[in-house]
């Protein structure tokens, strides 16, 4: 019985409506596996951004909050990306665990890490600055391509 086992071991039952002379079993199968990064951007949609129930009473306001929230996603998505550009072909880096072990990162880690910055408010004498408080702060923001020496609001 084990035996078997073993020799189907491996195998994937896929049912497809793809005809056979338009894809091999190969190409099913990778198309197959590939589902697991849309299905990451649905969990996104539903998580991380942290949306609050909102209670509308017109489906204008409905269609324009799920526009919002899809643009939303589309930043945490493309913030996603530059940093895994950035860190080139091996796309992992350290610094985003405790524990310091190399992993791609992801949006959800990039944000958790960002989003305990503080900016320190400055004055006419002195110009506002962003406290980075960890190593691994500054070197996102570098493969993200931000220089936070300079304000990007007007000089009064």
């Amino acid at each position: 019985m084990l035996k078997a086992e073993a020799v189907v071991d491996g195998w994937y039952a896929l049912l497809t409506s793809v005809p056979a002379d338009q894809a091999d079993a190969g190409q099913i199968l990778i198309h197959y596996k590939g589902q697991g990064a849309v299905e990451r951007r649905y969990h996104d949609f539903k998580g991380p951004l942290a949306v609050a129930p909102v209670f509308v009473q017109h489906n204008r306001r409905v269609a324009a909050l799920i526009q919002v929230i899809c643009l939303a996603l589309l930043v945490f998505c493309l913030i996603e990306r530059q940093v895994r550009r950035a860190l080139g072909p091996e796309q992992t880096m350290s610094g985003l665990y405790p524990d310091n072990r190399r992993v791609r990162p992801t949006g959800r880690m990039i944000f958790y890490h960002l989003g305990e910055l503080t900016l320190r408010i400055g004055n006419v004498t002195d110009p506002p600055t962003v406290q980075i408080t960890r190593g691994v702060q500054l070197h996102l923001l570098d493969l993200l391509d931000t220089d936070i020496g300079q304000t990007r609001w007007p000089q009064t």
